[in-house]
């Protein structure tokens, strides 16, 4: 055996025949183990065998002084039995998250990202309306938004129909300059 640090020592982490012995030994009882507190045999047999690949990597860290090399190898395969509930934990909580919520399929996205797509236009829009007079807002919002015709718009704003339609081509007009390639995004 070697010593890996006072007080410690490296069983069997850096002998290959030490490590075959110490598995012949101690497989049956590791298995037992698990299998009382595992169901399902496969999983059995992988936490099994992370016990042993836990061994070998923390075979430096046993102490003879803390306990039999048994009692250590039982609390590395505890050690791993506790992980794996863990990771099963997190891995329900995750199903739980998502149970009855319907995964979308290749169209959906798309028509997802169609909406997302033209709601950054429409934000475009409104902050090139913000850009606007309150007189030449006030005119496209009825018009183009409430589709208002051009005489009830004057008739709401208390204008005349030709100062509507001024309005409404300044108004366009501006728009297309903001929304053009230079402009707002």
């Amino acid at each position: 055996m070697n010593q890996s640090e006072p007080g410690g020592l490296d069983p069997f982490g850096t002998d290959p025949a030490a490590f075959e012995a110490f598995y012949r030994d101690h497989l049956d009882r590791i298995y037992g183990f698990i299998t009382r507190r595992v169901a399902d045999p496969n999983l059995a047999a992988d936490l099994t065998a992370d016990v042993f690949v836990a061994a070998i990597e923390s075979a430096h860290t046993y102490r003879k002084d803390r306990g039999s090399l048994t009692g250590w190898l039982f609390g590395v395969a505890r050690n791993v039995v506790n992980a794996e509930r863990r990771r099963t934990a997190r891995a329900l909580t995750v199903e739980h998250r998502i149970a009855g919520r319907r995964l979308l399929d290749d169209a959906e996205i798309a028509r997802m990202e169609a909406r997302i797509d033209a709601a950054a236009d429409a934000r475009r829009a409104y902050q090139a309306m913000d850009r606007l007079s309150e007189a030449d807002r006030a005119v496209l919002e009825l018009a183009a938004l409430d589709g208002l015709a051009l005489p009830d718009v004057a008739q709401v704003l208390g204008i005349t129909p030709v100062a509507a339609r001024v309005r409404l081509h300044r108004a366009r007009r501006r728009i297309r300059d903001l929304l053009g390639p230079e402009g707002i995004g």
